[in-house]
């Protein structure tokens, strides 16, 4: 996924996605052993579609807590 389309998603979708996509990833890691992927970047793909969630959802909780700080600071 590109950055753009996790945007679009609430936390709560990015939270549902990043559980099938470690559930894939798992999946995945039993497959390989056994034999060979038709795609053998599709692994790769997938810990970076989890970073760039992870990311964004990081994000998102600075972003939350600076409006917090500053909401803080205005009160004083």
């Amino acid at each position: 996924m590109k950055p753009d389309e996790i945007r679009d998603l609430t936390d709560e979708q990015i939270d549902d996605r990043l559980t099938e996509l470690r559930e894939e990833e798992f999946r995945l890691r039993f497959r390989s052993a056994l034999m060979t992927l038709e795609n053998p970047n599709l692994p790769r793909e997938i810990r970076r579609d989890i970073a760039r969630m992870k990311t964004i959802l990081r994000e998102r909780e600075l972003e939350r807590e600076g409006a917090e700080a500053t909401e803080g600071q205005e009160s004083d």
